[in-house]
């Protein structure tokens, strides 16, 4: 990076410092304003800060990567702009009315005390051990390849600093960094997408494209039949039927993406923002996934400045050769601001986690004041197991991107089960919701254990594949939820109210009609129209 480069990137900085400085100023010492904004934001802040929270290292890095390695066959988890419309129409207006804070206290209120710390407990697990380390590992990888910054240097710096940004500026301070961020982000990856084709096809970027297709052969489809090399790993259509479990979980049950919904000021700005965060979704293949695979034909093609030596490396070599002096920096900041918001994303969500359903049902005496106090002391405890895990990270393989994905497989199941059972149906009971939890994620910890052991005895295990597993395990939550229902009490009539379809009051079906116009139907489809689109083109 040059000496402006530099320049723009200690403006970043010292925009950072005054957007803490203003949160401070102008924030309420209660959780609400912490943890969800106040629920004070318009659509725009929300969609952005949606899509902000999802892209993080892991795009940047192991995306890219994925393109460099397998080519389109990671698109079917990018490609679920129309989940997030599920989230929005379906799901939200259940969230808001029972005036939850958090994804456990929900199933709090539809199952009981037992599924709701089971969740939390699942979730703060998978922040430390997968989302918060990752991103923190990813990130130093993409802060070395582009700015040359000691690898470990990198990594520490970036948990800290986005450590000390979320303690002081809470949701709010992730809100404001997410509308700067999202379109410098969105329009740099584009630049270096065009830039890269026009480096392949020699000046034209038709050209490059043919060429990157050459080059690609049959990574260029999302489905792959038997005798295909990519067969094993993603297997016909069963790769679009295990992503869309693995999509559920996350754009519809997560923590770090509903709470951003949940800070909207009502459902009608709370579902435009899921439609525009729908609308952004269907960008990440062109941001990180072709550019990845753009990198490796011009490592094929034996272009200068790139002959990395990982794919996780592919990204970060398109940023740091083919970028102006300026621009790179520009560019740097955007992505910077990705690292940031995603990882403060999982910090306060964590921090929200552990206080809201953990130290306040101990100590519901607890003033808002405490409260925010301990989700910043929680969000300090994340950051140095965050940064404890690191090293652990670090003996990955090359494909990052889908060694997240295998492990999400193992997660998402069960509890992509549980709330679609508990919501659409009055009949399931609060002990199928506890144990269909517990069982189904005992069972994808199980294979974990055996993924990293592989003991002889149960390779029989590791030979189905990750996809076909993380079906069968959706399937078999389900059916145990529906066996145990039939063997232990329904909950109360009032206990469900609200929180099951059917089953909200004539009140609130007015509202949630009221909440939507033809425009955002009309959005909807348009979003939908696309990812259909996009399966046709590359199927």
């Amino acid at each position: 990076m040059a000496t402006l480069d530099w320049i723009i990137l200690v403006l970043f900085l010292i925009t950072l410092i005054g957007i803490v400085y203003w949160v401070v100023k102008h924030e309420k010492d209660d959780t609400s304003d912490y943890f969800l904004s106040g629920r004070s934001e318009t659509w725009l802040a929300v969609g952005a800060a949606i899509f902000a929270a999802n892209i993080g290292s892991e795009h940047l890095v192991g995306l890219a990567g994925a393109g460099a390695e397998s080519g389109m066959a990671m698109a079917h988890w990018e490609m679920q702009g129309w989940m997030i419309l599920i989230l929005g129409w379906v799901f939200v207006p259940f969230y808001a009315h029972s005036k939850v804070f958090t994804m456990p206290e929900f199933l709090l209120r539809r199952f009981n005390k037992n599924a709701s710390s089971t969740l939390s407990l699942i979730t703060l697990i998978s922040y430390v051990l997968t989302k918060v380390s990752v991103t923190a590992f990813t990130g130093g990888i993409f802060l070395q390849s582009v700015m040359g910054i000691d690898f470990w240097t990198g990594a520490i710096g970036l948990v800290l600093l986005t450590g000390i940004f979320t303690v002081l500026g809470g949701m709010k301070g992730i809100m404001r960094i997410s509308v700067i961020q999202a379109p410098i982000l969105i329009l740099g990856a584009i630049t270096i997408l065009i830039l890269g084709l026009l480096k392949l096809g020699d000046g034209s970027v038709v050209a490059g494209w043919a060429e990157m297709v050459h080059f690609t052969g049959d990574k260029m489809h999302l489905f792959h039949a038997k005798g295909d090399p990519l067969y094993d790993k993603f297997p016909g259509v069963s790769v679009i039927i295990g992503a869309s479990i693995i999509g559920f979980w996350y754009w519809c049950t997560d923590q770090h993406i509903v709470q951003r919904a949940l800070a909207a000021k009502n459902l009608n700005h709370a579902r435009k923002g899921t439609i525009f965060a729908g609308f952004l979704k269907l960008l990440p293949v062109f941001m990180f996934l072709i550019p990845g695979m753009v990198a490796a034909a011009l490592k094929a093609k034996g272009v200068a400045g790139f002959d990395f030596d990982s794919n996780d490396k592919a990204y970060g070599t398109m940023v740091s050769s083919l970028l102006p002096m300026g621009v790179k920096g520009i560019v740097v900041v955007g992505f910077v601001a990705a690292l940031m918001t995603s990882l403060a994303a999982h910090f306060n969500s964590s921090a929200t986690l552990f206080t809201i359903d953990f130290y306040k049902h101990y100590k519901p005496e607890a003033s808002e004041h405490q409260l925010v106090w301990i989700g910043r002391l929680a969000t300090i405890s994340v950051v140095v197991l965050g940064l404890i895990w690191i090293p652990i990270m670090k003996g990955l393989g090359d494909v990052l991107y889908e060694y997240l994905q295998n492990v999400q497989s193992l997660i998402a199941p069960a509890i992509a089960a549980v709330f679609i059972m508990g919501v659409f149906s009055r009949r399931i009971t609060p002990k199928a919701g506890e144990w269909g939890l517990i069982i189904g994620f005992l069972i994808g910890m199980f294979r974990l254990v055996i993924m990293i052991f592989k003991p002889a005895a149960f390779q029989w295990l590791l030979d189905i594949n990750w996809l076909h597993f993380c079906i069968f395990l959706f399937v078999f939550t389900m059916f145990i939820m529906i066996v145990i229902s039939f063997f232990t009490p329904p909950a109360p009539e009032e206990q469900i109210r609200n929180l099951t379809y059917r089953s909200q009051t004539p009140e609130q079906m007015k509202e949630i009609r009221e909440s939507w116009n033809a425009w955002d139907v009309v959005t909807s489809l348009v979003v939908v129209g696309l990812c259909v689109a996009f399966y046709i083109i590359f199927w």
